[in-house]
Order: C-alpha cells, then structure tokens, then sequence
C-alpha cells in the first residue's frame, strides 16, 4: 500500500497527461490536473507547479519514479509521495490553561 497521499501522472484515456493525487479511496474526490498533451512528457517543474495549484508538495527529498501497470495493457506512470501544503489546524482544549 503507497504511503497517501500520492501524486501520479498517466496517460489518460484521451490519450493526454493528466496528473492526480491519490488521497483515498474514491477517485471522484480526487484533486486533478490536464496537461491537454501528449508531447513533450510535462517535466518536473510542469508538475510541481501543478502539484501547488492543487494544494500539494513533494515530501522533501523525493523524486518522482516511473512505473508501469500489469500486463497485458501496460501504461507507464510517474509517482511521487506529497504532503498538503496547509498544515493541519489544530484547536486548544475547551477550559484549558491562558
């Protein structure tokens, strides 16, 4: 199991790039970016910057790894661990101490 959440970047079935975070298990609820091509591979700076439009950072000191699906439809596909770019917030305790 991929430590979540996970940004992954695919071929999609139009035959573009398209980048997703994996943050669970519905794919509907997952954040989306389309590069709308399919030459040149969007490099990772493309990614980054689509990665911080979605809400999202590579975890520090990651790169992104290629990997591809099980035979017989194999598809290649670029992964990268990310972090939320807010952090959580947290609320002190009713009645706790000034």
């Amino acid at each position: 199991m991929p430590m979540l959440p996970e940004a992954r970047m695919v071929l999609d079935a139009s035959g573009t790039w398209k980048l997703f975070v994996v943050t669970g298990y519905e794919p509907r609820d997952w954040p989306v970016h389309g590069f709308d091509r399919v030459t040149p591979v969007p490099d990772v700076p493309e990614r980054v910057a689509a990665l911080t439009a979605l809400g999202y950072a590579v975890r520090d000191g990651i790169e992104w790894k290629w990997d591809a699906t099980p035979a017989p439809r194999r598809r290649l596909f670029a992964k990268v661990p990310v972090r939320p770019l807010t952090a959580p917030v947290t609320v002190p305790p009713v009645g706790g101490a000034a």
